[in-house]
């Protein structure tokens, strides 16, 4: 158990600064993992019941923090991997400090699709769900690279709309 008047010393926060940097190769990264991880630590201090060293605790925590950091960052990459336009949506709609969750994200891309016509939600399926070429979606329509590329265009500003201008309508 942890009494009121547990502290973490200088040399504990060094450590454990050293600790999540080694994990995370990104200064401003690992700060800000290191900041999250002494607000857990803060929140989950309760739970601590002295079976192991304090730090060896506070390493469990920085842990969790370490993997959800990790597989947000997968799902980032997956998802502007496929749709590269939602890029510049997403860092609009998470803000500086992201605080929706990428799987949030990833529903919200849903509902947005559903919104779309037929067509539209096709062909960016086509390119950006099922990685087609321009010219593989021209030749499965039997159509002019030109066209599937105007419609491309057409359906990426139709998506941007509903997206931006929509929110409040489908609850976004």
């Amino acid at each position: 158990m942890v009494s009121e008047n547990t502290s973490i010393d200088k040399a504990t926060l060094n450590r454990l600064k050293q600790y999540i940097a080694k994990r995370v190769h990104q200064p401003e990264e690992a700060e800000e993992i290191f900041q999250d991880v002494l607000v857990d630590t803060v929140d989950s201090l309760p739970l601590f019941r002295g079976e192991s060293a304090l730090f060896t605790f506070i390493c469990g925590i920085a842990n969790h923090t370490i993997v959800d950091y990790y597989r947000k960052k997968k799902l980032k990459t997956l998802l502007f991997s496929r749709f590269p336009f939602l890029e510049e949506v997403a860092s609009q709609a998470l803000g500086p400090d992201e605080k929706l969750e990428k799987e949030e994200l990833r529903k919200e891309v849903k509902i947005v699709l559903a919104a779309l016509s037929e067509g539209y939600r096709e062909v960016l399926r086509l390119k950006y769900i099922d990685g087609m070429t321009v010219n593989q979606i021209a030749k499965k329509f039997n159509t002019s690279f030109k066209s599937v590329e105007s419609k491309l265009s057409r359906a990426r500003s139709s998506f941007r709309k509903i997206w931006l201008i929509g929110k409040s309508k489908f609850k976004i």
